[in-house]
């Protein structure tokens, strides 16, 4: 009769899970160097308005038209830069 072999169990291999880097979303940086620097006017006007709103008790003053003026500035600057980015 041939001798048994002996058999034993290997050190269990612990996994080293790799950090995955952090992402960043292109099109919020783009946004606000955009905010910054292209519409700043844009968004001056818009914190007057809101402003101006707040300080009174009652009125029927929004300040919707700032808004959209500002918002379509930012995303005309980002738009071409945000599609130069993506892959």
């Amino acid at each position: 009769m041939s001798p048994v072999p002996k058999v034993f169990a290997e050190e269990p291999v612990q996994e080293v899970e790799e950090e995955e880097p952090e992402l960043i979303d292109p099109q919020e940086t783009l946004r606000e160097e955009c905010t910054t620097a292209h519409c700043q006017a844009l968004k001056n006007r818009l914190e007057e308005c809101n402003s101006r709103v707040s300080g009174k008790k009652s009125t029927t003053e929004s300040c919707f038209e700032e808004v959209v003026d500002f918002m379509n500035c930012v995303d005309h600057c980002v738009g071409p830069k945000l599609f130069a980015k993506l892959k």
